[in-house]
């Protein structure tokens, strides 16, 4: 899938932490679109995906000079009350381009400076790692959130061919232990997985965020059904995977290893 990179110099980088990111003062996204072009991303039905009349994965808008915006509005938001930042709400921070632009990393060399009160950065690509040096000059104020859908390679080609091999996300989380930086799982959306997923995380992270369709794309499931996801479980024959209740496989299975303590549901997964 090809896609088209346009540059446009942003008026604004920090918006308001609502609906399903009420738990932030802001949300803080590098780019517009994303090149993973995940088959059941709920931007796809959200506005910025909508009036584009493109499809979702085939471009993406390069904030330029985001920095300099964002270090103005990060001073200025810091006068009014804590800053706590979601970033991303609506791309990866970490997409391909990023290994060129260097936008999020300009973003963090911000921060770095002048720290939010608290920093989620969600992301599935294991570009991140690069940016280690500067999470942990944020230290308890920054956590990442990687998000494992699956341990299932095989599952990840079948839903997101573009996005990143499971095993070098794992590695990535493996990196970040070792490193010291604050980093969960996110297993969101939910997709099947092994019996064996509990135990690969297990010696990876000490915190587990589970989400699917149904809770986690602000719409009830709404956008998703939109979208027809269903259909992409057929082909597998695996179609008791897409139900309101499939979570609760996973989160028996993670209680195996992991305590009830460690294991979030939903919002207050992605929460601090």
């Amino acid at each position: 899938m090809k896609t088209e990179y346009l540059y446009k110099q942003p008026k604004t980088l920090l918006n308001k932490g609502t609906g399903f990111l009420t738990g932030y003062s802001h949300s803080l996204n590098p780019y517009t679109g994303c090149a993973f072009g995940c088959s059941y991303c709920y931007v796809r039905k959200m506005p910025v995906s909508l009036f584009r009349n493109k499809e979702w994965g085939t471009w993406v808008d390069i904030k330029k000079d985001a920095a300099e915006v964002f270090r103005k509005e990060l001073l200025r938001a810091r006068t009014k009350g804590p800053v706590t930042i979601f970033m991303s709400s609506s791309t990866d921070p970490y997409q391909p381009i990023e290994h060129k632009e260097r936008i999020t990393r300009s973003l963090l060399e911000v921060m770095a400076q002048n720290p939010p009160d608290f920093l989620l950065v969600q992301t599935r690509s294991p570009l991140v790692r690069r940016d280690i040096d500067l999470l942990l000059r944020l230290g308890e104020k920054v956590r990442v959130s990687m998000t494992v859908e699956t341990d299932l390679d095989e599952i990840r080609k079948h839903f997101s061919p573009q996005a990143p091999p499971i095993q070098a996300r794992l590695k990535t989380l493996q990196l970040l232990k070792e490193a010291g930086v604050q980093a969960q799982a996110a297993i969101a959306p939910v997709l099947p997985s092994s019996e064996a997923f509990p135990d690969k995380l297990r010696p990876l992270v000490d915190r587990i965020c589970i989400d699917d369709y149904f809770m986690g794309d602000g719409s009830s499931g709404k956008r998703t059904k939109q979208m027809g996801i269903h259909k992409w479980y057929e082909p597998l024959g695996l179609e008791e995977w897409h139900d309101p209740s499939a979570y609760q496989i996973v989160y028996e299975r993670m209680k195996r290893v992991f305590s009830a303590e460690q294991i979030y549901i939903s919002q207050q997964g992605f929460e601090h």
